[in-house]
């Protein structure tokens, strides 16, 4: 079996990536039209929006995007488009990230957009098997009350789906101590803390989500590299980032994937999974993302597989859950032709 077969073949776990982001550009262009959005004529058109020219750029096409989602059945669609992609890449768990953005006056109430993506994540979930959880995520830009509010809304979900609370947006503009009092009411409530950190801002930001926020697991991470200090933390409390390289080149946060530092983490101990962020935005799926670890990053077939299994043990499943998944996977790998 080459090595691209196996990475078609073999069973995937993702633990970032996006709802709002993960809409197909079909998808997407018919959710414009049909809720009178303008965003673009074709594909094509689409594709010229993505070229992101910074963060913030990225940030304002994100917002774009989300505008198109209005109605209860526009959520339940883009989760079903989400969950068919993944089966077809042999992504059996992932943990979805998704952006109540209560502050903006969001166009749909809350309890609407979980009913919509709870009736997609069931009718996955049935039809291919494929499960889902949800991290409804704080906008940095939004400010640390617009925060507390995500948390709380977070936590009436808790056992539909919602396992933990996210923190994106400007990173490099607003550190994670300004959040404490989220994640603090939200990790009382027995959710996890998923903080994005060392994107945009460097080591410190790592730090603070950690310390301030009691990170479980961070979403990208990749300056941890600059600290050595950091990387023995992380090597140590065993605390999982979730890297996504294409998205960190089309973000401008390293100029090549040769400068990237995805080989170097590893190397260094760290536990790492793979994973796409917002995959039709950049042109990516999960299966390029394990490509570009095998033939640019070096990873051999036995550390991809480790890389899917570690994703897995990161996950924010109950144990009984985790150890039932690492058993499926393992069976999986073990009928895989050598």
């Amino acid at each position: 079996m080459s090595l691209e077969d196996l990475i078609r073949a073999m069973p995937k776990a993702e633990l970032h990536i996006h709802l709002e982001g993960s809409i197909q550009p079909a998808t997407l262009l018919e959710l414009a039209r049909r809720n009178g959005v303008p965003l673009a004529e074709d594909v094509a058109g689409l594709r010229a929006l993505y070229e992101f020219r910074d963060f913030a750029h990225f940030i304002e096409v994100y917002t774009l995007i989300q505008s198109c989602l209005r109605t209860r059945d526009d959520w339940t669609l883009v989760v079903c488009d989400l969950g068919r992609e993944l089966a077809r890449q042999n992504v059996r768990y992932a943990e979805v990230t998704f952006t109540p953005r209560p502050d903006r006056g969001t166009p749909l109430p809350y309890p609407d957009i979980l009913a919509g993506i709870e009736a997609g994540r069931a009718e996955i979930a049935r039809t291919y098997g494929v499960e889902m959880r949800w991290l409804p995520d704080a906008v940095r830009d939004h400010g640390p009350r617009a925060a507390l509010e995500v948390a709380d809304l977070a936590i009436v979900a808790r056992g539909r789906g919602v396992v933990g609370l996210g923190l994106g947006g400007s990173e490099n503009l607003f550190p994670p101590e300004l959040f404490a009092a989220a994640f603090a009411r939200a990790h009382a409530a027995g959710l996890y803390a998923y903080p994005h950190a060392g994107e945009l801002a460097g080591p410190a930001s790592i730090w603070g989500a950690l310390r301030a926020l009691h990170a479980d697991r961070i979403g990208h991470g990749v300056r941890a590299i600059e600290d050595p200090a950091l990387l023995a933390y992380l090597r140590e409390h065993q605390i999982t980032l979730d890297i996504c390289p294409t998205s960190n080149i089309r973000l401008h946060v390293y100029p090549s994937y040769e400068a990237h530092p995805l080989r170097r983490l590893y190397e260094a101990g760290v536990p790492v999974t793979i994973n796409t962020d917002d995959p039709p935005l950049f042109n990516t799926d999960l299966i390029h993302e394990y490509e570009l670890a095998a033939h640019v990053f070096g990873f051999s077939a036995r550390e991809l597989m480790a890389l899917s299994l570690n994703a897995v043990r990161a996950s924010f499943l109950p144990p009984a859950e985790k150890a039932r998944l690492a058993q499926e996977f393992e069976a999986q790998w073990a009928r895989l032709p050598a």
